[in-house]
């Protein structure tokens, strides 16, 4: 949906009038953005970086209802939560799909197998969908065969969903976009605007060509996440995030393979860690730290925590013998936590919060799957200034239907690719495979995405830099080895052209790409050698 010339003309088509314009381009931003236009209002997002460059393109991948939750009473909460996973399952095939999770139990661990029965029966009720099923210490040794046998009493199997949280954004922009609102990425808030006491807009300026202007709204929603407090700042109100950074580790699905997800608690603390299958490798998350480095800096897994979640490894698969040296990518999100001052991050509270202050509407905190809910609850707010606005439903769609159907091009693609391909491009799915070159409906060596998809988000997914390209239009810098460096000689043949960049400019992009993976997505070096005391 960003066509050849988008960037320039979104630029010189900022003067509006806009009734909302929304600062953050994650998926609480995307999902305002989305609500807005689908209800009849001029609708603006700029984000600072890249779309999803924060915390939406870092999560866990899961679109899931909180089953620890449960544990802290937050029956609102998990409800809220597993209907709108439901919903995402049923709307967006390819994209949100289900997946089976595994959880043990063990002679003398707590919780036991009762408290796990009840809080299951209570997760399935809540979904109005029966998951759950226990299974005896062998039959659960047959669908996990690698993990701790010592004492293992049997365990159970439910059922969350997962996502790719960088596509499931950029679907969610494209649909808002196609319905007439403006996206504009690299696009940096310098600093509000006040007209008596209140805030009636922004001072923008493009981090590419460095020229700013002023633009007005009738809201201004602040969606920045972590980032919350930088603008609330400006008009005195007092700090109230706190920063957690989350890490995970990818490894190739032949060197730590699973069938299903498992959950398991910690040996040092007892949080829950996640081992899953996702896009064809393993991923294992997350920890749950105090993120003490500036947010505009890439965060990165630190030493400590990769011992963290090696601990958890170790504990759970000791047949394995995985080491660092397996690690194939690792990345870490800031998430947007409510502070209330409590000790252990871990137990500072996940709900979301709106906050009216001089005009700027900060919505913050929250999850990826009850993003269309934020959204809903921060257009509530603003509904006495924007009267027109009316009839606000948590029961419309989250997304747009699709068609099932694709061009001729794709009839050799196996049912699975198709799914994927529609899942992940709603209606521009076509549109991608008619733009594919002969080979390029081929999938890449040792990834799901297929060539085309390249061309695909180069040509029309506001593409600005490689990393954008290559962390989070496509996955390849987590799902290859070395950030797919191997593979640049063919990206660049395929996407150059279609960036319009000469051959210098290629060079300084794929220097910089190298660059960023080497220092926030690779596996620190001092995690090789003798351990430090883990952080969480």
């Amino acid at each position: 949906m960003w066509r050849t010339g988008w960037r320039e003309a979104a630029w010189t088509g900022l003067d509006g009038p806009w009734d909302v314009l929304v600062v953050g381009g994650g998926i609480t931003g995307a999902g305002i953005l989305r609500e807005a236009v689908r209800h009849g209002l001029r609708a603006l997002l700029v984000e600072q970086r890249d779309f999803a460059w924060g915390t939406s393109s870092r999560s866990s991948k899961l679109v899931h209802g909180g089953l620890r939750y449960l544990k802290e009473g937050k029956l609102r909460l998990t409800r809220a939560s597993v209907t709108e996973r439901e919903r995402l399952v049923a709307e967006a095939p390819g994209l949100v799909e289900r997946l089976g999770f595994l959880l043990a139990t063990y002679e003398g661990a707590h919780p036991g197998s009762l408290t796990y029965r009840a809080g299951l029966s209570l997760y399935d009720l809540l979904a109005v969908r029966w998951s759950h099923q226990h299974y005896d210490p062998e039959d659960f040794r047959m669908l996990a065969p690698h993990i701790a046998q010592r004492g293992l009493k049997g365990g159970f199997r439910y059922s969350d969903a997962q996502t790719d949280d960088a596509r499931l954004v950029v679907r969610v922009l494209s649909e808002a976009v196609a319905a007439g609102a403006s996206a504009l990425n690299h696009a940096a808030v310098e600093n509000l605007i006040r007209e008596n006491g209140v805030v009636t807009g922004v001072r923008l300026v493009d981090r590419e060509r460095q020229r700013s202007r002023e633009v007005r709204a009738t809201v201004v929603i602040n969606a920045t996440g972590a980032w919350a407090d930088r603008l609330r700042q400006e008009l005195g109100a007092p700090r109230r995030i706190r920063p957690l950074r989350g890490s995970h580790l990818t490894f190739p699905a032949w060197r730590f393979p699973l069938a299903q997800a498992l959950t398991v608690s910690h040996p040092a603390d007892q949080r829950p860690v996640f081992f899953m299958p996702w896009e064809g490798v393993t991923l294992i998350g997350t920890t749950d730290v105090d993120h003490d480095r500036p947010l505009d800096e890439e965060p990165a897994i630190t030493a400590g925590e990769v011992r963290y979640l090696f601990a958890a490894i170790e504990a759970e698969f000791p047949s394995l013998g995985v080491t660092p040296s397996d690690v194939m990518a690792s990345f870490s999100g800031v998430r947007p936590v409510i502070n209330t001052g409590k000790a252990d991050p871990s137990r500072e509270s996940r709900d979301h919060a709106v906050w009216d202050e001089e005009g700027l509407l900060t919505v913050t905190g929250g999850k990826l799957t009850t993003f269309r809910l934020m959204a809903l609850d921060a257009l509530r707010a603003a509904r006495r200034r924007l009267p027109a606005l009316r009839g606000l439903s948590a029961r419309t769609r989250v997304l747009d239907p699709v068609g099932p159907g694709l061009p001729p091009e794709a009839d050799a693609l196996d049912d699975d690719v198709r799914r994927r391909l529609i899942g992940r491009y709603g209606a521009e799915a076509g549109r991608l495979v008619s733009a594919a070159r002969p080979g390029e409906l081929s999938a890449i060596p040792g990834a799901r995405t297929l060539w085309a998809e390249l061309r695909w988000a180069a040509r029309a997914e506001a593409v600005v830099h490689l990393d954008d390209l290559l962390l989070r239009r496509v996955r390849l810098g987590l799902l290859l080895p070395d950030g797919a460096r191997d593979l640049l000689p063919d990206v660049r043949r395929i996407c150059r052209e279609e960036l319009g960049w000469d051959d210098a400019r290629w060079e300084r992009e794929a220097d910089a790409y190298l660059r960023i993976w080497r220092d926030c997505y690779n596996v620190p070096a001092e995690a090789l050698v003798a351990a430090r005391p883990a952080e969480r």
